[in-house]
């Protein structure tokens, strides 16, 4: 079959372009999305401090301004993304043509759009190990004040700022050992998995929608591309975010009880709409993120091509 049978050098250049242009959206997507992702995880972990979204924006503003407030985690999110999407990505192309051998296809653009959600759910197995570990290190340093608050300790707020993803790592790691980055690791397969069937599902079907009669769903341009993005990345979180929630409260409290039960205290304590505190503002920042994720990976992708 002539889509699935590329010569050695071919497969490799292929993965490398899609692990490169997977990790200039990862870098994208971070830079656009942060500071909602930043509400997102405070609000997750601490549902009654915050009274919506624009509340805990202006309070993180006001205590710890952009850098060490709105950005917080930053870099650890900037290397969380690189890692997970340039894997991701890598792997969803070559997860693409595992499906294409199956579905007896001789290209991965005519797989069908079960097809390209199962080599999404089948990359996000791979991509669920590099990112759970800098997610973690995220997590923590996002909800490091309110943590600082809820212990109650003498440590002033300017001791709070020197706390580095170096150090926290470090830290972690004397504790824990290798272990404890990787808290949350089941959470982590629960939510990626899933969330990429439908990630990459919501993607494909919605460039196939948008593409003219007589148009590849390769040639519908910037805009429509960064549409679908957005109508992936919506359905993405719309399915994971109870595990989501789940993994943010076992990473940034450092728990070592199983999902399950961390899932059905939320449920007992706080109600079910715990399980979805701090959707609005993944929802609004998804849009934005995940259109500019794919109009770079796309674009870059053609871009690599033609040149290599």
């Amino acid at each position: 079959m002539r889509g699935t049978t590329e010569s050695g050098g071919n497969s490799l250049k292929t993965g490398v372009i899609d692990f490169t242009a997977g990790s200039l959206g990862g870098v994208a997507l971070v830079y656009v999305s942060q500071p909602l992702d930043t509400c997102k995880v405070k609000m997750q972990t601490f549902p009654t401090l915050y009274r919506g979204m624009i509340h805990c924006l202006i309070e993180t503003f006001r205590k710890d301004r952009i850098w060490r407030g709105l950005y917080a985690g930053s870099v650890p999110a900037v290397v969380a993304n690189v890692a997970e999407n340039s894997v991701l990505f890598a792997g969803y192309g070559a997860c693409q043509k595992l499906v294409a051998v199956v579905e007896k296809k001789d290209s991965i653009k005519d797989l069908s759009l079960l097809g390209n959600a199962t080599a999404g759910f089948l990359a996000a197995f791979f991509s669920s190990f590099t990112l759970c570990p800098t997610e973690l290190i995220k997590c923590k340093l996002q909800a490091l004040r309110e943590m600082h608050n809820q212990k109650k300790t003498a440590q002033s707020d300017a001791k709070l700022y020197h706390i580095t993803p170096y150090k926290l790592t470090r830290e972690i790691l004397r504790k824990e050992g290798i272990p404890g980055l990787f808290r949350g690791l089941t959470p982590t397969f629960f939510r990626e998995m899933p969330g990429y069937f439908f990630f990459f599902g919501g993607y494909e079907g919605a460039r196939q929608l948008l593409a003219k009669p007589g148009q590849s769903k390769d040639e519908i341009g910037p805009l429509r591309t960064m549409i679908a993005g957005a109508v992936g990345g919506v359905v993405l979180w719309t399915v994971i975010f109870p595990a989501d929630v789940i993994k943010s409260r076992i990473q940034v409290a450092s728990l070592r009880t199983s999902m399950t039960r961390v899932g059905l205290q939320i449920y007992r304590t706080e109600g079910f709409l715990a399980l979805y505190n701090g959707l609005l503002p993944s929802v609004i920042r998804t849009i934005p993120a995940t259109a500019v994720l794919f109009l770079v990976y796309e674009y870059s992708k053609k871009f690599m091509t033609e040149i290599f």
